[in-house]
């Protein structure tokens, strides 16, 4: 059976879009989940000085067990220093340089059988984003990125005007047609939207095992804008219908991960790990899980756009 790998992110996007406040906003909202962050460059990264523990060289520690590591000019060999630490990490998010294609780093990561590839979110300033689309000297990178994209951010959508961003959704969907995108402030995208990574456990509620309500986003007013549904599957599902209908996906879900039940073997059932993020989905074989633990499924979308009652009719069934 094959062993836990670990997840990686790619964040691209291009000057000023906001890949570093989302990487700072992570990092603070780590809350003991170990993190390796891969960046070009630790000034422009500028972390919380309350965060750092230490530096060494090329890597940065941070108090809550997180470490960020300047990629220099070999990823592959910072890739494997991160896979082959002696404490091991929860997960890998990887930025991008500005003007580099988030789908080429990707395809790095995905070489090393360790690595499992979340997902890759394009970081898009809607404030300018309609007005650099037509310089002809950015046009071709910019849509490039675009076309990367799991999941596509328009940030700073505060400070941009009407026509700006109705602009920058028409630019949006012409360059990548049926990529999820949402718009943001201050990069406040949660980090299980994306990362795969699991949430630190929320305090006891009285919901039952479909509760749909937010218990665990990671910032104050992620529940304003995502909406979380959450269920324990009893069913055995077979990994045939289980991708079968990732390919069927509707819009309204952004992000789905859990570990199901999909089968019965002479050694007793059999499971595997489901993942779901942007426009691609996977069933892959996993370990069951230990002792009393339960098949479990999570998913993440906009507010009033999760398709709850489709889920809930699925996994029941």
């Amino acid at each position: 059976m094959p062993g836990r790998r670990l997840p990686f992110t790619v964040i691209g996007g291009f000057l000023g879009a906001g890949k570093t406040t989302l990487l700072n906003r992570w990092l603070r909202d780590a809350r003991g989940l170990r993190m390796a962050v891969l960046v070009n460059d630790f000034g422009a990264l500028n972390i919380d000085a309350g965060l750092i523990a230490a530096t060494h060289g090329d890597t940065v520690a941070l108090t809550n067990g997180c470490v960020c590591c300047q990629i220099g000019d070999d990823l592959g060999r910072a890739l494997v220093d991160v896979i082959e630490a002696k404490t091991p990490f929860d997960a890998v998010v990887i930025e991008a340089s500005g003007v580099s294609d988030p789908w080429r780093i990707a395809q790095i990561g995905m070489a090393a059988p360790e690595l499992s590839l979340e997902g890759v979110i394009v970081m898009v300033d809607a404030s300018v984003a309609a007005r650099q689309s037509t310089d002809p000297l950015l046009a071709d990178t910019l849509a490039r990125q675009l076309r990367s994209a799991d999941l596509v951010v328009l940030n700073k959508a505060d400070i941009a005007s009407a026509e700006a961003l109705a602009a920058a959704k028409v630019w949006v969907e012409g360059s990548a047609p049926g990529t999820p995108c949402i718009e943001t402030v201050e990069a406040a995208v949660p980090l299980a939207l994306v990362s795969g990574l699991p949430r630190p456990a929320p305090a006891p509620h009285a919901c039952g095992p479909d509760c749909a309500h937010d218990h665990g986003h990671e910032s104050p007013g992620h529940g304003e804008i995502f909406q979380t549904w959450s269920a324990q599957p009893e069913a055995t599902i077979p990994a045939a219908t289980l991708r079968a209908w990732l390919r069927e996906m509707p819009p309204g879900v952004l992000r789905l991960k859990g570990l199901l039940r999909t089968g019965h073997g002479a050694e007793g059932d059999e499971w595997s790990e489901v993942q779901y993020a942007g426009r691609h989905g996977s069933v892959r074989k996993a370990s069951p899980p230990s002792g009393q633990a339960r098949a479990g499924i999570v998913a993440i979308g906009l507010q009033r756009q999760l398709p709850e009652k489709m889920l809930k009719e699925f996994f029941a069934a």
